[in-house]
């Protein structure tokens, strides 16, 4: 092997750990914490919803748009929303409640309906 060839070998090398890296930090930074307290997914806006681990945005928007035609009678009924399968809802049932406040986990946020 050349000087040229391990040269280039090592910037491949180097740019493959790059890659590596990155793909980590992004599932580091994907990874959400619970919210502090369970959310409300009768009142609770968009932003609130994507505090539960595994809601984004586009699910956020589904449990609203679903709740407008007709508030949640209990948290099984989110198996209605488009997206929401067994797995998920198993996986969110801790963190969301049909009572009580939605309390956001972020300082200074003030919880209540979606804009």
């Amino acid at each position: 092997m050349n000087k040229k060839s391990f040269v280039r070998m090592k910037s491949i090398v180097a740019v493959f750990g790059l890659l590596a890296m990155l793909a980590l930090a992004s599932q580091a930074l994907a990874a959400k914490s619970p919210p502090a307290a369970p959310v409300n997914i009768n009142s609770a806006g968009v932003e609130q919803l994507m505090e539960v681990p595994g809601i984004g945005q586009a699910k956020a928007q589904a449990i609203v748009a679903y709740r407008q035609s007709k508030p949640f009678e209990s948290t099984a009924e989110l198996a209605n929303v488009k997206g929401i399968g067994d797995k998920l809802l198993a996986k969110i049932s801790p963190y969301v409640t049909v009572s009580g406040k939605s309390r956001s986990k972020k300082p200074g946020a003030a919880g209540g309906a979606a804009k």
